[in-house]
């Protein structure tokens, strides 16, 4: 075995061994670990699998273990005695033998227990003569003396059903409720015997039933006797990890134990799936290989949405070094980038609100912090230029506001500042580089504290000095910056959307214009009906 994979597959029946094909099949790295215990190991053919009718269970599941190994799937034959879920996530799984895997995902198949009832003779003819599905046996016995052991209040309708497969049908009170005025009826309409008295065992002659032994000592000769067993999930692995079975009622009687999950095959604990018999007490052999399938295809599509996250985090992980690099030196090539006033807009966006708390993004060399900080506001200034950052914390200082500033490094694009803000500002927030600017502002939005404000200004074009630029940056309408926000209108109310001219001096001197935008929007105290414009 190898240390890890991408799944690993608990049980090796036919929802195990489907679910294995076709996560080989997806390439992923898949391990199947099989007990050796399938439920229907004392049959003696598998029924109702379309192009498999009569097969062996041991040939199908042969053939199952080849063709998962055929697409590079692993089978081997263990007991997982434990799973635990991993800090970062995945799961570390344990075998009885005493070796271990880590897994992405867990998908648990294990199957279910038939708990028979406590009758000398059942176990022993399991599988062979004393049967409880119709439709898995019925066909092998039709037209046999056949004999319903009643332990619940569903025996007569067990006792309808296999009438269909014989007309020598006799129903064993035992120990189910007496039948109904109109049961009765119905099972003398349709030649079924009734038997009252305790069954206390089955009698068989030259290994086969013969009879059904009651406690009076009468012997009713019968060739098959139909069972009603209490299906157990067998879920013992799945306890290790917080997940225990629930019961399954029906008509206030409780016929078995399964593990809930949603249709897709996943449980309560991310990361854990199941498949067939564990969750599903009625699946026959094709249904759970049909489910084995299904949730395969879920837990796929689960682990693409996962390698999805990784390559971004990878991705934004790999921008941010580059946008580190581009910024840092973008600063360190000049002595003073900025003027060192603050922007118009925020001046005269600001000037008349109440000092608190403010968040300044990309806040470069501080001059709107600094100023935001001279007039009483508590100031957390950010950019990713550490360069940038040291020369804010030195300009702050001559101007003695050092106390009112936080100055943070954040690429935003990967963590954003802790904590509520009653004013939150993001002017020019452009870049050559890859930024996640929606989902920045959307942070933004989120950082603002009931009443306060978020002011997001742009460029709306390039400058007049230069109306044509080598790089194409996308530069966002007010509008497209609203509708990629998406807030709820009755929680905010927009204040300003406009553009403006923007008088600036050129690179040579000269007289210049820039068209700006502002968006202007305030955090309602209270919900209202609608966002006011």
């Amino acid at each position: 075995m190898r240390e890890s994979y991408d799944v690993v597959v608990v049980g090796g029946g036919a929802a195990g061994l489907s679910a294995g094909l076709a996560l080989a099949r997806a390439r992923r790295a898949v391990l199947v670990v099989d007990a050796g215990s399938p439920r229907n190991a004392a049959a003696g053919h598998v029924h109702n699998y379309l192009g498999r009718e009569a097969s062996p269970p041991a040939d199908l599941l042969a053939a199952g273990r080849a063709e998962v190994a055929g697409y590079g799937g692993e089978v081997v034959s263990g007991t997982v005695t434990s799973a635990s879920a991993r800090d970062g996530g995945g799961f570390a799984v344990k075998l009885a033998d005493g070796s271990a895997v880590d897994a992405r995902r867990l998908l648990v198949a294990t199957g279910l227990i038939d708990d028979l009832p406590d009758v000398p003779g059942l176990h022993e003819r399991w599988g062979r003569d004393v049967l409880h599905c119709p439709y898995c046996h019925g066909w092998e016995v039709r037209g046999q003396a056949l004999g319903i052991l009643g332990t619940g209040p569903f025996a007569v309708q067990q006792a309808q059903m296999f009438r269909q497969w014989s007309a020598d049908v006799t129903l064993f009170l035992h120990s189910a409720p007496p039948p109904t005025e109109e049961e009765l009826e119905q099972l003398a309409a349709r030649g079924i015997t009734l038997v009252e008295g305790e069954v206390v065992s089955v009698e068989v002659r030259d290994d086969r039933i013969s009879g059904v032994r009651l406690r009076s000592g009468e012997v009713v000769p019968r060739e098959a006797v139909v069972v009603a067993p209490r299906f157990t999930a067998r879920a013992d692995v799945l306890a290790t990890l917080g997940l225990e079975p629930i019961p399954m009622t029906m008509a206030g009687h409780v016929f078995g134990t399964y593990i809930a999950a949603h249709p897709t095959g996943a449980t309560a604990v991310p990361g854990v799936w199941v498949a067939g018999n564990v969750t599903d007490l009625r699946a026959t052999v094709i249904t759970a290989a049909s489910a084995g399938l299904t949730v395969a295809a879920a837990l796929n599509a689960d682990l693409i949405a996962e390698d999805i996250r990784y390559a971004v985090a990878a991705h934004r992980r790999a921008g941010s070094e580059l946008a580190d690099t581009f910024w840092n030196d973008f600063y360190e090539r000049r002595d003073r980038v900025w003027s060192g006033n603050p922007n118009a807009v925020l001046v005269r966006e600001v000037a008349e609100l109440t000092p608190g708390k403010a968040l300044d993004l990309g806040c470069a060399e501080g001059a709107d912090a600094i100023w935001l900080a001279q007039r009483g506001w508590q100031v957390t200034g950010v950019d990713i230029a550490q360069i940038a950052l040291e020369r804010a914390a030195e300009h702050a200082a001559a101007a003695g506001v050092t106390d009112r500033i936080d100055w943070q490094r954040h690429d935003l694009g990967l963590s954003f500042p802790a904590g509520n803000f009653d004013l939150v500002s993001a002017h020019f927030l452009h870049s050559y580089l890859d930024l996640p600017r929606d989902e920045i502002l959307r942070a933004a939005a989120a950082a603002v504290a009931p009443g306060g404000v978020l002011l997001v200004v742009g460029h709306a074009g390039p400058p007049s000095y230069d109306p044509s630029p080598e790089i194409d940056v996308h530069l966002p309408t007010p509008q497209e910056v609203l509708d990629a926000l998406a807030l709820p209108a009755e929680e905010w109310e927009l204040q300003r959307s406009d553009e403006h001219e923007h008088h600036m001096t050129g690179p040579d001197g000269q007289p210049a214009t820039r068209i700006n935008n502002t968006l202007r929007i305030q955090r309602r105290s209270e919900p209202s009906s609608a966002m006011s414009s």
